[in-house]
């Protein structure tokens, strides 16, 4: 079963916008977790969820990961919210927008993502990218060979560390610096794309 650390106690906001960490752990559900805990950081700093409902969102993201089952805090504390139908879709774009805020990586939103082809032969050339991508819910939405990548979600954290993850493995391999980019997408194209690209 996961068990997973307390989330740290927040820093005080302070005017400068930190980068998110990039991950250094070596298990798929070490990356969900650490995901999780810098967004409910970000959310806490944003000011964007009462301590209760976070918790509540928390601890149901945790249940899902210790089930071996892909979750985003986002999603959770929305559903957790009531919201439905585009009232749904809606509460999750402002989230993003809210966690976006609080990082120094600018993440445009890719309204065409779910229109594009799925890069197959990238995650075949990179399947421990493909299993990172699903245990955090960011898909590959584009790769120009290695030279350009892009991965994007709901959730600005989860596609900033699978950006780096992303820009190390291609290092590591090839000894280039690939140009990738991490976007943010809107709710529909996401469900489209993680059941698309993960068989969700």
């Amino acid at each position: 079963m996961l068990t997973a650390p307390p989330l740290p106690t927040p820093k005080p906001t302070t005017s400068a916008r930190p980068e998110p960490k990039r991950s250094t752990h070596g298990t798929l559900w070490h990356f969900a977790e650490e995901c999780l805990t810098q967004t409910a950081t970000a959310l806490r700093e944003a000011r964007a969820a009462k301590p209760s409902e976070l918790a509540h969102a928390i601890d149901a993201t945790r249940e899902a990961h210790a089930a071996g089952k892909s979750a985003d805090l986002l999603e959770e504390l929305v559903r957790l919210r009531g919201h439905a139908g585009e009232h749904f879709s809606r509460a999750i774009l402002d989230l993003g927008q809210m966690i976006a805020d609080t990082l120094a990586l600018h993440q445009p939103i890719i309204p065409f993502a779910g229109k594009l082809i799925a890069p197959s032969f990238f995650y075949d050339s990179f399947d421990h990218l493909h299993q990172i991508a699903r245990t955090l819910l960011s898909p590959v939405i584009y790769a120009e060979d290695t030279d350009a990548i892009g991965t994007g979600s709901i959730n600005p954290v989860a596609s900033a560390l699978f950006a780096q993850e992303i820009g190390d493995a291609v290092y590591k391999r090839f000894g280039i610096h690939p140009f990738v980019t991490a976007t943010r997408l809107d709710y529909e194209s996401w469900t489209f794309l993680t059941r698309k690209h993960f068989e969700l």
